[in-house]
């Protein structure tokens, strides 16, 4: 009998090793949202300007504009969607030859971008740590560089909500 028991509990631990190391990206690790829209500008502070005077959106401390929001799960936390103008000339967005790059919000980074690895997704070998949060870049298929933001886990990540 303890032989029999000895073997299920092979069995068991078996699956869930074989299980861990399939394991797919659990809903945790996905895209929680729009963290933000970037795009090249020739002139983006005319550009920003054009924007405050004719659609009322004014900037904020980033050279954006910041839009808060509440989270749905926890309403006491402040969730931000940055839409934000570069200079033509940045590199922040190669190796994309794309004048746009969407930054999306994630729950788990460092989880999520070890799964995209494992699905063969092309990661750029580069995390950053700031006060307001993490970040990670993916290519997708047709060469646009994605950006990963984890936010930290604070009420407001960078502080500005009113």
């Amino acid at each position: 009998m303890a032989a029999s028991r000895k073997k299920a509990t092979a069995r068991r631990t078996a699956g869930r090793k074989r299980a861990a190391r399939r394991a797919p990206v659990t809903p945790l690790t996905r895209v929680t949202g729009i963290g933000g829209i970037f795009f090249k500008s020739d002139n983006p502070k005319d550009l920003m300007d054009w924007y405050r005077k004719h659609l009322g959106i004014e900037t904020d401390s980033s050279g954006g504009w910041t839009f808060t929001w509440r989270e749905k799960r926890k309403s006491s936390r402040i969730g931000c969607t940055v839409f934000s103008p570069f200079e033509r000339a940045t590199e922040y967005f190669e190796p994309s030859e794309e004048p746009y790059m969407f930054n999306f919000r994630v729950a788990d980074l460092d989880g999520l971008l070890k799964a995209l690895r494992r699905a063969g997704v092309h990661v750029i070998d580069k995390v950053e740590e700031h006060s307001y949060g993490k970040f990670g870049w993916i290519i997708d298929p047709e060469g646009r560089k994605i950006e990963l933001w984890e936010p930290p886990d604070a009420d407001d990540p960078f502080g500005e909500a009113s």
